[in-house]
């Protein structure tokens, strides 16, 4: 699950006894006025969440840190080190041009260059994750970040094996289109059998361009 954070520390227990095992936490920054300009949220609220995932036994928990230029750039070191504190994994992720408009990605966007620089020479081992896109992820003696580069070029597609569901019960078969979402949370509602369920997972895969799409 991919999260704000805002409510895990009430429901991270439950969360996980219902059968959640992962969870990555939005927090672009750890400074309070900061991030309540980027959220509309309470950075107290999300701290308190990535502590009570981490106790309820979630892992991995990630930690999704949007790179901005002229933003969070300098906070790189401060967060590597609340990752380290709290036994999570940092994903540092580069902004990607898909549903921002040009201005914005214009003014905040930032290649992650200088940062797997920075990594390669502090790693002691550097992992690539081929069944995700090939991503790098650097293993430091004390704190792990992982490299979230633009999903838009072939090579993120190529090694895309993920379904998601949307926060009000789609099912999305590609990150980057909202033009072909089928809905299982009202069949869920209306109890549909296992075998009816089954067959929109079934229809959601069918329907992946390019490679699974229906002749």
């Amino acid at each position: 699950m991919t999260t704000n954070g805002s409510l895990l520390a009430l429901e991270a227990e439950n969360l996980c006894a219902c059968g959640l095992r992962r969870v990555n936490i939005s927090l672009p920054t750890l400074d309070p006025e900061a991030y309540m300009k980027l959220t509309d949220s309470n950075l107290e609220n999300t701290l308190e969440g990535v502590k009570a995932a981490v106790k309820a036994g979630f892992k991995p928990v990630k930690l999704n840190m949007v790179i901005l230029k002229g933003i969070n750039v300098k906070n790189v070191p401060q967060m590597m080190d609340f990752a380290r504190q709290t036994g999570t994994i940092l994903q540092l992720i580069e902004l990607d041009p898909v549903n921002v408009d040009d201005e914005y990605f214009l003014a905040y966007h930032k290649v992650l260059d200088e940062f797997e620089d920075m990594l390669k020479q502090k790693a002691t081992v550097v992992e690539t994750r081929k069944y995700m896109h090939n991503r790098h992820v650097y293993h430091l003696p004390d704190v792990t970040v992982e490299i979230v580069h633009p999903t838009e070029n072939r090579e993120f597609c190529a090694h895309c094996t993920r379904l998601r569901v949307t926060s009000n019960g789609m099912l999305k078969t590609c990150l980057m289109r909202n033009d072909n979402l089928i809905d299982v949370l009202t069949p869920l509602r209306n109890w549909a059998t296992d075998e009816e369920l089954k067959s929109l997972f079934l229809r959601a895969n069918q329907i992946r361009e390019p490679y699974n799409k229906d002749s």
